[in-house]
């Protein structure tokens, strides 16, 4: 059968296929044939300017006819590699065989054997991969997360003046601001990108077993460290000083983490802006011709925060079994790294496929201000904290269990109620005055979006 959006099994690769195809620049087939290309080339440019005696007399007026070895890179030419690949069975090699073909086709034959030089396949492999990752980070990762967090931002400084009743284990509590609420979201995003940024994208790049023995036994009196720290440098990456075969992938469990709480920071909000939606505080935009149930004609579901949720929780299981397993190997290498690395870009799409939904059901939503209000007249009750509080100030005895009283025992509190309370205490007439003018609307605290 034909793969296309139809046929494929993922749905990241089949219906989502349009949301997505922009990550397959960093984490599909081509993509990571592309980087190892691009790293062999790169080092082989590297070799050239330290230089090696045999590369001495390379014309560095060549570098940018192999640098278009991986710039103009194409579908064709990674086909080329995979026809090799059919032949070694090892994908790096077949990368190396691919190469030294272009050398030959450049006529530079006589240095082709510097390509891959002193090097495993992990060097290589350990390096495009997170130079991906890096790449990908800054191109949609960033970006992605920034953009819902301003737009989380904007609708905060739009509904800062919005009281609302807040609830507290599903019960009124004392009145907020919806504003506040949403930048909640805003605040905890912010710090968790903050902390994000702060992970280096590491590489391991020491040959065989992170000794760097061929590169010695070649060429001794080589500082064969200062290289690959300058060589990696170059390509912004951190070098790992001290490895086995493989990268640590320490600093890449902590990046899933760091990806996996900004994750559950949406998750949270999802949940509660879909509670929200149910308490009938927010209608949505309906666009025409868009059906909300197949049998209840009257339903708008708020099926982007669902989305989003599901979404989520499938990225966070996946970041969850990256950031546990790829720190753990055998000795100096096993295997196991190699196949569960390929599915990186896997949580990273439902991620960012989540945040889409999110944007998309955020921008529907339309405050429903007179359900707001109307919540808040109905709960009195929350203006009981306020009068108690008073009272404590005002040393009368008792104040909490007064107000306890009044509220548990009364079927229902009302203006009328706490006014009538209020007219009975033993207090001054100024300070009754102070808690007649108490309502649900004004007890709201600090006005922390006032700078906003």
């Amino acid at each position: 059968m034909e793969l296309n959006d139809l046929t494929a099994v993922s749905p990241v690769d089949g219906r989502y296929r349009s949301k997505l195809s922009a990550l397959s620049a960093f984490f599909s087939e081509f993509a990571l044939i592309q980087y190892r290309v691009k790293v062999e080339i790169e080092y082989f440019i590297a070799l050239c300017e330290l230089p090696l005696p045999q590369l001495a007399n390379f014309d560095a007026n060549r570098f940018d006819d192999l640098r278009d070895i991986y710039l103009n890179f194409d579908i064709t030419s990674a086909k080329s590699i995979k026809i090799i690949e059919q032949t070694t069975n090892h994908d790096v090699k077949a990368v190396e065989y691919f190469i030294k073909k272009r050398f030959d086709e450049l006529h530079l034959s006589e240095y082709k054997e510097f390509i891959h030089f002193g090097l495993t396949s992990q060097d290589i492999n350990n390096v495009a991969a997170p130079l991906a990752l890096k790449d990908a980070d800054a191109e949609i990762v960033q970006p992605a997360f920034k953009a819902v967090k301003e737009l989380l931002q904007r609708l905060a400084v739009q509904w800062k003046a919005v009281p609302m009743l807040a609830r507290t284990h599903g019960q009124p509590a004392s009145p907020t601001i919806l504003g506040k609420e949403i930048y909640v979201f805003v605040e905890r995003l912010e710090n968790q990108l903050n902390l994000l940024k702060q992970i280096p994208f590491s590489s391991k790049f020491g040959g065989a077993i992170g000794n760097m023995n061929a590169h010695v036994i070649a060429y001794p009196n080589i500082d064969w460290v200062n290289f690959s720290n300058q060589f990696i440098g170059r390509l912004g990456l951190h070098r790992q000083q001290t490895t086995t075969q493989i990268e640590h992938y320490d600093y890449l469990s902590a990046y899933f983490d760091g990806l996996k709480r900004l994750n559950t920071i949406l998750l949270d909000l999802s949940r509660d802006i879909w509670m929200y939606i149910m308490l009938d505080y927010f209608k949505q935009r309906i666009k025409a011709g868009e059906i909300g149930s197949s049998a209840m004609p009257h339903k708008v579901n708020p099926i982007d925060f669902e989305n989003a949720e599901g979404n989520l929780g499938l990225a966070n299981a996946l970041f969850e079994h990256l950031s546990g397993k790829l720190p753990v190997s055998r000795l100096q290498r096993d295997l196991t790294d190699s196949t569960v690395i390929r599915n990186i870009g896997v949580p990273i799409a439902h991620t960012w496929l989540s945040i889409q939904s999110l944007e998309r059901g955020l921008n529907k939503l339309l405050l429903n201000e007179d359900k707001i209000k109307a919540d808040l007249n109905a709960n009195w009750a929350v203006v009981a904290e306020a009068i108690q509080t008073i009272l404590r100030r005002e040393q009368i005895e008792g104040a909490y269990e007064l107000l306890k009283d009044l509220t548990r025992t009364n079927n229902r509190i009302t203006k009328d109620s706490i006014q009538q309370f209020i007219a009975k205490l033993d207090v001054s007439e100024s300070v009754k005055q102070e808690l007649l003018m108490l309502s649900p609307e004004s007890y709201t605290g600090i006005d922390l979006l006032k700078d906003l």
